[in-house]
């Protein structure tokens, strides 16, 4: 059994080597990311993660064990998705400035065309970010492919006064929870 990464996502791939992961092959998962109205955010990623997961699934042998993410903002019930350029970014940030959200990760594991999917929540909180940061961090480009226009692992942590629950969640790959679920393939992490 080989392992896949349903991802392109360099913090993804960084983060399974952190927990000992270290053979995997890489073939992103793209599909349309699209969020379906009155689903709920647990099930809206787990939803997106398992449609990476089948559409790379098609590219594998089916003993392989591919494993998808999706991660989502939501801010008081509204899905905030990745920016589309530098202007939605400055509106995304101006909306997380000074209030709290919820970071959503779907994660699903396939193999033998039997998947399993789990999600995980976190809340950040963000202190109030002045106009001149919010445009000094846009021109750094970190936020532009990232849910919610920021990095938690980069210069955006500067914006976070306090996280509640599980920070690699943040980064778009909560570890205990895929650790857990790896455990049901036969995959025992220490």
């Amino acid at each position: 059994m080989d392992i896949v990464l349903a991802s392109g996502s360099p913090r993804r791939a960084e983060l399974l080597r952190m927990i000992g992961l270290e053979s995997f092959r890489i073939i992103p998962g793209a599909v349309n990311e699209e969020i379906v109205p009155g689903l709920s955010p647990e099930l809206t990623v787990c939803k997106i993660a398992l449609d990476k997961a089948r559409n790379v699934s098609k590219k594998c042998k089916p003993d392989d064990l591919v494993i998808a993410a999706d991660t989502l903002v939501y801010l008081e019930g509204y899905p905030i998705s990745k920016p589309s350029g530098p202007d939605e970014a400055a509106d995304i940030l101006r909306l997380l400035s000074g209030r709290q959200h919820s970071v959503y990760t779907g994660i699903a594991l396939l193999k033998d065309n039997i998947h399993t999917t789990g999600a995980e929540c976190t809340e950040v909180f963000f202190r109030e970010l002045s106009d001149m940061e919010i445009i000094s961090y846009i021109n750094t480009g970190e936020p532009m492919d990232k849910a919610g226009a920021y990095g938690a692992q980069g210069r955006g942590a500067v914006f976070i006064e306090r996280i509640d629950g599980d920070f690699f969640n943040v980064m778009g790959l909560p570890l205990c929870r895929l650790t857990s679920m790896l455990r049901g393939y036969g995959i025992v992490l220490t």
